[in-house]
Formats: structure tokens, C-alpha cells, sequence
């Protein structure tokens, strides 16, 4: 199973013929953008994709829009503190496009450099892929992101990458975290466990 989010409101894939509660449609034969135009306008709809297959789920995904791939860090402290970005009003983790040719973790070290000014990023695993609808020069488009977790023995000054409308930089303890969470995004809710969320 997937989910897709359009602002916070998710549209699940799966393989499942129905899910309780949402709207079914094949994901072969729906029309994508219809659906995010009337999640926009109405954010408590919700939405099942499905196609028997799975491996055949994002593959159909792909057809739909535009994708952005992306690559982002979980980047833990010697003190076991998040490192937190504030962009846009809302608490998220940094993350950015990949470069043509660069490979996805080397895109989340570079990025998470750029936008917090964090070095010496090492990458532990990598955690989960997140998928969200946005819109650049009026079209949508699709940002998968490969999140990674990483570690730094960093200490130095936080220095938020202005130009990308990140204003704060901050590193969180667990109950900062919980905190931050509530006024954050929900693809970047389901990177942390639900004791976190609760």
C-alpha cells in the first residue's frame, strides 16, 4: 500500500478492491488530475487507486504526472536531536530535487547541506519513500522523495538557506519533536513512530 498526498489528504494504492469509506477507482483508468483538483477543494474526500498487481501500482503512478524525485534526511545529533527545517509555515524535514545524473543519497546529503548548513552527514539506512503532489508554473507534478536516516557529530551554527524560503533551522529533542510534528506535514509524520504522533 501507498499514499499519495495532495496538501495533507491522502489517495491510497493498493491491490484491495475497496477500502472502507473511500471512492474506488483502477488506477489504469482514472483521471488522475480530476481527483487532486477535488481533493484541493475538498480535503476530507477520500480516495483508493487500485491495480491487482503491485508491482504495477506506481508504475501506472508515473504515467499520471510529471515525477520529481527527490532525496531528504532524517539527520540525528550526537544528542539524539532532529534536525528541523520552518519553511512555509510548517515544521518539515530538509529535502530537494536531485540533480540530473546524481544518485538519490547523494542528493539527500547535498540537500540537507545546502538547506541547514549541517556537515559531516553520514547515511545509516535509508527509512522510507514518500509520494505528494505539487504544482510548479501551473502544472502538477509528483515529488517522490527517498528519505534517508543520517547521524553528524556536527555542532556548529545553523545557517537555513534563505533563498529556499526556509527561515528557521533547529535541532529538536523528543519533546520539541512531538511538538513540531503537530503543525507539520503528514508524509513527513509517517517517518516517525506513532509514539511520536500521539
Amino acid at each position: 500500500m501507498y499514499k499519495v498526498f495532495v496538501n495533507n489528504a491522502p489517495i491510497i494504492l493498493s491491490t484491495k478492491k475497496s477500502v472502507a469509506d473511500c471512492q474506488t477507482f483502477p488506477i489504469k483508468e482514472v483521471d488522475f488530475l480530476k481527483i487532486i483538483e477535488d481533493l484541493i477543494q475538498n480535503p476530507d474526500k477520500k480516495y483508493h487507486l487500485y491495480h491487482k498487481k503491485e508491482e504495477r501500482l506506481l508504475a501506472h503512478l508515473y504515467t499520471k504526472l510529471p515525477v520529481v524525485y527527490a532525496g531528504g534526511g532524517k539527520v540525528y545529533n550526537a544528542k539524539n536531536e532532529v534536525l528541523f527545517i520552518h519553511r512555509n509555515g510548517k515544521w518539515d524535514l530538509p529535502k530537494g530535487k536531485a540533480e540530473r545524473k546524481e544518485d538519490i543519497e547523494t542528493a539527500a546529503i547535498r540537500e540537507v547541506e545546502e538547506e541547514t548548513g549541517v556537515t559531516g552527514l553520514e547515511v545509516t539506512k535509508f527509512l522510507y519513500k514518500t509520494f505528494h503532489v505539487f504544482k510548479r508554473n501551473g502544472e502538477f507534478r509528483l515529488k517522490v522523495t527517498y528519505w534517508f536516516e543520517m547521524k553528524t557529530a556536527f555542532n556548529g551554527t545553523l545557517t537555513p538557506q534563505i533563498e529556499e524560503d526556509i527561515h528557521k533551522v533547529k535541532w529538536k529533542n523528543r519533546k520539541k519533536t512531538k511538538k513540531a510534528l503537530k503543525d507539520s506535514y503528514a508524509n513527513i509524520k509517517m517517518l516517525f513512530s506513532q509514539d511520536y504522533l500521539s
